[in-house]
């Protein structure tokens, strides 16, 4: 893997793809800076080589047209503070005022330029854009994980004008070592759990990851599936009529593959999709009519507690219940629970997905795992064993 480690950047500018698509309130001031904390060491490791960065990003959708509200200038001042250094600014990305501003940057400077999605030619992976970008800096480095699933002009297309000056940043590096330890150099045991509401979004995942696992617990809306298959009464759950062959499917393939699979054995029931709606715990095979699960039981988080402890590598992706309320939040607390614990114990747990994400960040599990990935699409597709077109413009 060619990281920005192999090379030194004295007194070369680095074209850098970040991924600065944050959350922003009403007044545009940025809410959760995760995504640029994250690529502080690659641009750390720059400046101090004696280079200057020129970091190119989107925000947003504005398909192509100029909108004030996404105009990267909003958020200059945390970019600064999150980096330590005065970030200039220029609104433009391509053309005479960008490339001004690029050759007037010194060493340990730091430039960035206006969002790439104003111009319809990034999403469309436009090849005279992505050589108008390149002509801004000696080298290229990607550190966008969460954009390397897109085929756009920065994140993949730009790379061909630097053949031997491209490079993986830190952030992206660690999110492909993360990956590859858990489908290729995991220590076993290695137990993935899968949750969310439906099997259809994880059917190419499961399928790619089951060669390489030993354990599958299978959690939130989806297991209904999978348990109505086996027969079981699942009154107004969540389920997905027209994939209960392929959850026989799936369970057969691990099967195949030797993989214990582990299903709820109790759950959490409602009357309603309602927080303060009446509840009570029953065997996930005998839900009456009227009611549906929403949280995995005692038994079921004892269950998969057990299995997490004696796991060497674990990888988490979706809740297993509906923990945005509050009722129904304590099946995916003990979950984090054992997984943190597991960690502690030595196993290596990576988390990936915007719910996964989303609970970690709530319920402060970030720092008791051992990776949280910033990007959920290229996560995913990365497990799905697919090519992530950002990874292949640097490796080919």
């Amino acid at each position: 893997m060619k990281t920005i480690n192999d090379f030194n950047f004295k007194d070369k500018k680095a074209l850098v793809r970040v991924d600065f698509n944050v959350p922003q309130d009403d007044q545009l001031k940025v809410t959760d800076n995760t995504r640029i904390v994250a690529v502080k060491p690659t641009v750390d490791k720059i400046l101090k080589d004696g280079g200057s960065v020129i970091l190119m990003a989107h925000l947003g959708r504005p398909k192509g047209e100029v909108k004030d509200e996404f105009s990267l200038k909003h958020i200059v001042e945390e970019v600064s503070s999150v980096l330590g250094n005065e970030v200039k600014f220029v609104d433009e990305c391509v053309g005479e005022k960008a490339e001004q501003a690029a050759s007037e940057l010194k060493a340990g400077e730091i430039l960035l330029l206006e969002n790439l999605r104003f111009h319809s030619e990034e999403e469309k992976g436009d090849e005279a854009f992505a050589e108008k970008l390149s002509r801004l800096g000696d080298a290229y480095v990607n550190d966008a994980f969460g954009t390397a699933h897109r085929a756009h002009a920065s994140t993949a297309i730009i790379a061909k004008f630097f053949e031997s000056t491209k490079f993986f940043g830190l952030l992206m590096a660690k999110e492909l070592q993360a990956i590859d330890k858990v489908l290729k150099s995991g220590e076993k045991p290695i137990t993935a759990i899968l949750g969310g509401s439906k099997v259809s979004t994880k059917i190419t995942i499961i399928e790619n990851i089951l060669p390489a696992i030993d354990n599958l617990i299978i959690g939130g809306g989806m297991a209904f599936t999978f348990i109505k298959a086996l027969g079981g009464k699942i009154g107004n759950s969540l389920v997905e009529e027209d994939k209960l062959p392929l959850a026989l499917e799936i369970l057969g393939k691990a099967k195949e593959h030797n993989v214990k699979v582990y299903l709820p054995s109790d759950t959490i029931i409602a009357e309603s999709f309602n927080n303060d709606a009446e509840r009570k715990e029953v065997s996930i095979y005998e839900i009456p009519e009227g009611w549906m699960g929403l949280d995995a039981g005692v038994k079921s988080r004892d269950q998969f507690n057990d299995v997490l402890l004696n796991s060497r590598t674990i990888l988490w992706n979706g809740p297993i219940g509906v923990f945005e309320m509050s009722n129904f939040s304590a099946g995916t607390i003990a979950l984090g629970d054992s997984i943190a614990e597991a960690t502690k114990l030595g196993a290596f747990s990576l988390v990936g997905g915007g719910d996964s994400v989303a609970f970690v960040k709530q319920f402060g599990y970030g720092e008791k795992v051992s990776y949280v990935s910033t990007g959920g699409g290229a996560m995913l597709e990365s497990l799905e064993g697919l090519e992530l077109p950002g990874v292949a413009a640097i490796n080919n």
